[in-house]
């Protein structure tokens, strides 16, 4: 249990409130960055109806584009995460910014499935890098006891991306066409570096006395792969998120299209809808990081602080397995999905968190990648068995709902098997 106050600290208190400042700056920086990620991201799933309208596609196309996607994705995330450990997080997050801003203009270029497939392997291979590259910020800015805050805090740029897009996106559309889409969301993420470069910076050695002041010192020593595979904590996150992040996949690439289809409604009245989920799982993001961090300043253990947490948000997922017996009521079923949209966010900081409290900081980047990257194989599995299915049960979604909310429980149990207690490995 971390014990003491750091903020009330004698050390310095003009570096303690320097500190304190700067860091929500650069956590504001890690919103922007995961904001046009996921705008980037989901532009796709919006335009699943009308795309495939135009170019004649069937789910099971979407759904290889979709898993082509995912397989840049899970490549890039171990090699991204030593990157940013190796270039360093200015260098390394901007050239990451860089290909996916190319990738997601190059989409209003594509004409067939293949181009799509080639344009969406860049969008994956430039956005793995985000999340290590983050979680790592975070690790370098921030005590332990803020780490979950500040992770909810810009992990929730994933929902605001959801949620900008179906603002902006219909109406993009309907002026200018499906291609024009592509050219705007993928110019936010380039004017992402200049500011980057602009701000960014390491922390002074004035303010590390507060933001190492309830973590152990570590030494510089780099740690192999193969050595982190032999921890338990790497396989305890790289299930969970082989598990439950195929249902963010399926949230935020099936989703549109299933209430377009289920619904008849048409791309401009589909944004009400999906802004609601995406609030939700705004709300979700940040619930997650603060209930954890409230839990460990009112002097509960880390391990039970984290994982009572994710119990609830693994039961709040359940929600969406009614989905099936809503009656066709359009906001009875938007409101479970977000339920089990905010679920997954609350879910997903912790466990985010939860690396950065079993493992050293110059460990992090690589960590996430190699979760991350498991993640991203259980979503390209995912994808192209749900396109087959919809084809073949002719658009069933009631077993995909109810796979989708019973994950998180599972997964929560196999980490709690695997991972008794959170705490930092020694190496």
């Amino acid at each position: 249990m971390i014990t003491g106050d750091p903020v009330a600290s004698p050390v310095g208190n003009n570096q303690q409130t320097k500190a304190s400042n700067f860091r929500w700056f650069i956590c504001g920086l890690l919103f922007y960055a995961t904001t046009v990620n996921y705008m980037d991201r989901v532009v796709m799933g919006i335009l699943k109806t009308t795309i495939s309208k135009d170019l004649h596609w069937t789910d099971d196309d979407y759904g290889t584009i979709t898993a082509v996607f995912q397989f840049g994705y899970a490549l890039m995330l171990p090699i991204a995460g030593r990157m940013i450990d190796w270039l360093g997080i200015r260098i390394g997050y901007t050239l990451a910014v860089l290909v996916w801003g190319i990738s997601s203009i190059a989409h209003s270029f594509a004409g067939n499935v293949f181009q799509f497939g080639v344009a969406r392997l860049g969008l994956g291979l430039g956005e793995a890098a985000n999340f290590p590259a983050a979680i790592k910020t975070v690790a370098d800015w921030f005590p332990r006891k803020e780490r979950a805050l500040a992770t909810g805090i810009f992990n929730s740029g994933t929902n605001v991306g959801a949620l900008i897009a179906p603002l902006i996106v219909p109406r993009i559309v309907a002026r200018f066409g499906w291609h024009s889409a592509f050219l705007v969301t993928g110019s936010f993420s380039l004017s992402w570096i200049v500011f980057w470069l602009l701000f960014y910076r390491e922390p002074k050695t004035s303010e590390l006395a507060f933001i190492r002041s309830d973590v152990p010192e570590e030494s510089a020593v780099k740690i192999p792969w193969a050595t982190l595979l032999t921890k338990r904590p790497s396989w305890a996150f790289l299930i969970a998120k082989f598990l439950t992040d195929p249902v963010w996949w399926f949230y935020l690439f099936w989703i549109p299209g299933f209430l377009q289809t289920k619904y008849q409604i048409d791309l401009i009245h589909t944004g009400p809808p999906l802004i609601a989920i995406y609030l939700a799982a705004d709300v979700g993001s940040v619930a997650g990081g603060w209930l954890s961090s409230a839990l460990l300043k009112r002097g509960w253990e880390l391990t039970r602080a984290r994982k009572t947490t994710m119990l609830i948000f693994a039961c709040c997922a359940l929600a969406v397995a009614f989905v099936p017996f809503t009656g066709g009521n359009l906001w009875l079923t938007v409101t479970l999905i977000g339920i089990a949209a905010g679920a997954h966010q609350g879910w997903s900081a912790n466990v985010y968190t939860g690396v950065s409290d079993c493992f050293p900081r110059k460990a992090v980047g690589s960590v996430v990648g190699l979760c991350g990257m498991g993640g991203a194989l259980g979503g390209m599995i995912v994808s192209k068995a749900i396109g087959k299915w919809l084809v073949i049960s002719h658009e069933t979604y009631a077993p995909l709902f109810f796979i989708a909310g019973s994950m998180y429980l599972c997964a929560l149990l196999i980490v709690h098997l695997i991972l008794p207690r959170f705490k930092q490995e020694t190496f």
